[in-house]
């Protein structure tokens, strides 16, 4: 059921990245100069499910992808703020639902990596995630691209799944969400048609083969993004950007967890 528009508005605290040991390997690279401008979604909405496929081996690639140091969404501070006010407005929904995120900043190293797996030789390991194109033809079909808005931080893969209390929000997706395009419902209970990350027609928002409940899944989740300034790729269901927070600079910083504030002494 299509959420209602909500009142309420997230206040969202910008925490930048702190000085450890990936920070310091960072400093190193030319590309970063000052510090960069990413917030972790966990310290804006902590409410928000993450399910991040690629800090562990259940995504297309078969393995945890490098860049990611940990099952952390990070995100430009307007578009996590706009991402916690989506979340508000769908816990308004009868019944309540929310956001379940699949990836979120991608450091280059990480689509370094993507190239890289796509262009090797198949091994049927992971199959199921384009199961009517060939491996290297991913490239090519626009599935796969050698730069992404993932990191510019400004994209956000992710889903709506019912609402639960109590419950804290996964690190990472277990081993048996590896499950390809044959995994419909794949946060728990929102039949969105196909899985994320399903290299296949199926995946475009609007494609005509949809059950209606399936085609309403993913309305919802577009109406309620749309709404606060994300724009939706019609070739990925699951894929949305916020064009508001772009300057055109994308980083290479691996995907951390959060730092705890210092404590004064």
């Amino acid at each position: 059921m299509p959420p209602t528009c909500a009142t309420w508005v997230a206040t969202a605290t910008a925490v930048l990245l702190t000085a450890g040991p990936a920070e310091a390997r960072a400093s190193r690279e030319a590309q970063r100069g000052a510090d960069v401008p990413l917030v972790a979604l966990s310290q804006v909405a902590p409410d928000i499910r993450q399910s991040m496929r690629y800090a562990s081996p259940a995504n297309f690639t078969g393995r945890i992808v490098p860049g990611y140091e940990a099952g952390e969404c990070w995100l430009r501070p307007a578009a996590a703020a706009a991402l916690a006010k989506v979340q508000a407005d769908l816990a308004t929904a009868d019944p309540p639902l929310s956001l379940d995120v699949f990836d979120c900043y991608r450091p280059r190293r990480s689509v370094a990596a993507f190239m890289r797996w796509a262009k090797a030789g198949e091994d049927g390991a992971t199959r199921g995630y384009y199961p009517r194109l060939e491996r290297r033809s991913l490239v090519a079909q626009g599935y796969i691209a050698a730069s992404s808005l993932h990191s510019r931080g400004i994209a956000v893969d992710l889903t709506i799944t019912p609402m639960r209390k109590a419950e804290p929000a996964p690190a990472s997706a277990s081993a048996n969400a590896v499950a390809g395009c044959t995994e419909p419902a794949a946060s728990g209970g929102i039949d969105m048609g196909t899985s994320f990350d399903c290299f296949d027609p199926k995946s475009h928002t609007a494609h005509g083969g949809l059950t209606a409940t399936q085609r309403e899944a993913r309305q919802t989740l577009k109406r309620a993004m749309e709404r606060h300034g994300f724009v939706n790729y019609a070739r990925e269901w699951w894929h949305f950007t916020y064009p508001a927070a772009d300057d055109g600079r994308s980083f290479d910083v691996p995907v951390t967890a959060p730092q705890a504030p210092a404590r004064a002494p």
